[in-house]
């Protein structure tokens, strides 16, 4: 098999680089900046020195990375040593992509120059006005992301081998960190000394998948193939739109903009929103390994076809409604049904399979786990809830678990049980080294059938099915926009583009008079759930596509908000199949009104809706839930804190959280439905406040024998 050398030949396209460093910047003190440190151990470094001078900062820049790395910054350089350099020319000589494994091997400068720009673009990270990563400040979880790109815009993977036993070996994708050298403290950042140069493949998760079988690889040799007849290859080797790339760097998208706030009453500019520089595909997909088929088989997987796992899952009753014929892309197509239920439109990093942030009993910093959490996001083909869970009692993260809840009014809301039938499906650990580190997916192993039978639909239409916002749009996860841990105005202020604009969300539409932004609040304490959200200003009118219902059943549509903003819109609900002729749901919907006050610009009085807190007395307690209810109005949910990670109380005992029932219809898993969201109130200064959505089917709000949890 013909090893691939990644990033080599690729178009560099840089992000954010300075055109020109700032001279007049410069640290005029004694202590040493990056490149001084460099030049000062050229007897490790020289090669890697001489490569920085030689590349320039971005396509339009005549500055060096080296001139870069001499002015004042925050840069986390993970620098190859000379060996390492060697090392990495020994294997492109290996590869024949030289013809010696020296720097007169190669035979073009356009191929030496490429070579050059992966080693020095991937050993940088510019972290902007305030943030270096030291090894103290790594992710925490095994093979997780650090948050900020590097300077090829790619997202490095941290690993610790052995962490409890030398927690000063760390391998950064595959290329191993020198144990002792790390953690060099410069003027402008730190420096890791590296024992192979970090070259992430270019590749996609369509070529990926497409090696494993043009090379007759086991691993995934069936996953691979099936994914090939279902026609879904150039699908997953996407992943930038290029025709929004083109737009932002022309000038023809709003790249940011200052909205109107009122302090007090006077009107001021509010902190920016930038609008996101790119526009990235990504995807997941959780496959069987070829050792799950051979077992069900008995089948060597190299030999297995197509027809054969048609054949299998006709035998086991799989997907009875679907058709059985050779067409293979079809979304009513057996093999299709089953294949495109294992893949998801997001990119979903070992850390961001399920998110942690406010949850009762998290701590952060540590991996502490907390109550039970889960995120249920749309699949790919014929569109399908799944389930992605994980808890303290669970010992991984898992697809369609249900496990048995301490959910009661005085429970703790962790796991007492799981029945064996219920136990879902271990995720495995992702194999991110070499050619599987792909840049717009990732590849998970599973070692169950993955399928989305009678038995997991009937689970989830009897639990309340919640998500935050972000999770209805794959492209606040696949551009790191959901939750981002780095504290800068680009990442913690985004604005979304209008339809006419751009249609940036998929599944949105956006009104030329709507203001859409985003903001992940981290470190501001919200009462939100995962402490994020959206603020809608403008003349708002946004339409959103909603995630598909498990079975037909009659569901509640429901509504998260706080009450503590004064400025909060009064909107008209619309819902449907037609999101062009959506129907009026009641009355408009006043979001000044909390729990116990109503806020409007110039005054508060009380709402008068019977909350009470909690007394102890279930009965009580209940019939405040029922009252509350009758009124469109329930309670906020107990499984996060009103405020940020292990702050406040949680979200029900606060008179400031509550949910709104928005629609009580009857939906179908087989129909597509949209929700739109229109202010009544001309007023360019309120704005319409959004959190977190839920499903919650009859079965469960308006069960006599085991009434919906307070959680």
């Amino acid at each position: 098999m013909k090893k691939i050398i990644p990033l080599c030949m690729t178009l560099l396209i840089l992000i954010g680089c300075k055109e020109e460093v700032d001279t007049s910047a410069r640290y005029v003190f004694k202590e040493e900046s990056v490149t001084s440190y460099l030049k000062k151990h050229a007897d490790v470094y020289s090669t890697y020195t001489d490569i920085l001078f030689k590349v320039p900062v971005s396509q339009i820049s005549a500055t060096t990375l080296g001139q870069l790395l001499s002015a004042r910054g925050h840069y986390t350089v993970f620098a190859p040593t000379n060996d390492a350099i060697q090392l990495y020319l020994d294997t492109l000589a290996a590869s024949d992509i030289i013809d010696s494994p020296s720097w007169n091997g190669f035979r073009d400068s356009l191929t030496l120059d490429s070579i050059r720009k992966v080693i020095a673009y991937n050993s940088i990270i510019d972290g902007g006005d305030d943030m270096t990563y030291f090894t103290t400040s790594f992710p925490i979880l095994q093979d997780a992301e650090i948050p900020r790109a590097n300077m090829y815009d790619r997202r490095l993977v941290v690993h610790q081998p052995n962490k409890y036993e030398n927690e000063d070996l760390y391998l950064i994708n595959d290329a191993p960190m020198d144990e002792r050298n790390h953690d060099i403290p410069l003027l402008n950042g730190c420096i890791h000394s590296m024992n192979a140069v970090i070259c992430p493949s270019n590749n996609t998760l369509g070529h990926l998948l497409k090696s494993y079988v043009d090379d007759r690889e086991e691993g995934f040799y069936v996953a691979s193939m099936l994914a090939m007849a279902a026609g879904l290859i150039d699908t997953l080797t996407l992943h930038t739109d290029y025709v929004y790339e083109d737009k932002f760097l022309r000038g023809e998208i709003i790249k940011s903009i200052q909205p109107i706030h009122v302090a007090g009453s006077v009107l001021v500019p509010a902190p920016g929103f930038c609008t996101p520089e790119h526009r990235y595909y990504g995807y997941t997909y959780f496959a069987e390994t070829d050792s799950v088929w051979r077992e069900l088989l008995g089948k060597e997987p190299l030999s297995v076809t197509p027809e054969d796992i048609m054949q299998y899952l006709e035998s086991q009753n799989i997907y009875p409604e679907a058709k059985r014929n050779q067409d293979y892309k079809d979304e009513d197509n057996l093999l299709n049904r089953f294949v495109t239920y294992h893949l998801l439109p997001v990119r979903l990093p070992t850390d961001k399979l399920v998110h942690h942030y406010n949850e009762v009993g998290y701590i952060p910093g540590t991996g502490t786990l907390g109550v039970a959490m889960s995120e249920f996001y749309t699949t790919m083909g014929k569109r399908r809830l799944l389930k992605i869970y994980e808890s303290h009692e669970s010992n991984g993260i898992f697809l369609n678990r249900f496990p048995n809840l301490n959910n009661g009014r005085h429970g703790n809301y962790h796991e007492l049980s799981c029945d064996p039938d219920k136990v879902g499906i271990r995720i495995g650990a992702p194999n991110l080294t070499g050619k599987n580190n792909v840049r717009n997916g990732m590849l998970y192993p599973i070692d169950k059938l993955l399928v989305y039978d009678e038995k997991t639909r009937n689970n989830l239409v009897r639990n309340r099915i919640r998500w935050d916002v972000t999770a209805m749009m794959p492209e606040f996860i696949n551009n790191d926009i959901r939750m981002s841990p780095i504290m800068d105005v680009p990442h913690m202020n985004v604005r979304i583009p209008v339809t006419s604009e751009y249609r940036y969300l998929e599944d949105v539409d956006i009104s030329d008079d709507t203001q859409f932004f985003y903001w992940t609040g981290l470190g501001n304490g919200w009462l939100n759930y995962d402490g994020d959200e959206f603020t809608i200003r403008g003349l708002q009118d946004v339409t959103f596509r909603l995630p598909p219902v498990p079975k037909r059943s009659t569901y509640e549509i429901r509504y998260a908000v706080n009450n503590t903003g004064k400025r909060r819109v009064i909107a008209q609900f619309y819902w449907g199949k037609d999101k062009n002729h959506l129907a009026v749901q009641g009355i408009p919907l006043d979001l000044r009104i909390g729990p116990t006050t109503v806020n409007t610009t110039t005054l508060s009085f009380p709402s008068f809706l019977g909350w009470e807190p909690d007394t102890g007395d279930e009965d009580y307690d209940a019939e405040i839930d029922k009252q509350l209810r009758n009124k469109g109005f329930m309670k906020g949910a107990s499984i996060h804190y009103a405020g940020g990670p292990g702050s406040g109380k949680p979200a029900r005992e606060s008179e400031l959280n509550s949910r709104r029932i928005i629609v009580r219809q009857t939906m179908d898993p087989d129909e597509t439905y949209y929700i739109r969201f229109k202010t009544v109130i001309d007023d360019i200064t309120l704005y319409l406040y959004m959190d977190y959505l839920e499903y919650c089917a009859k079965e469960v709000y308006d069960n006599p024998e085991t009434p919906e949890d307070i959680w």
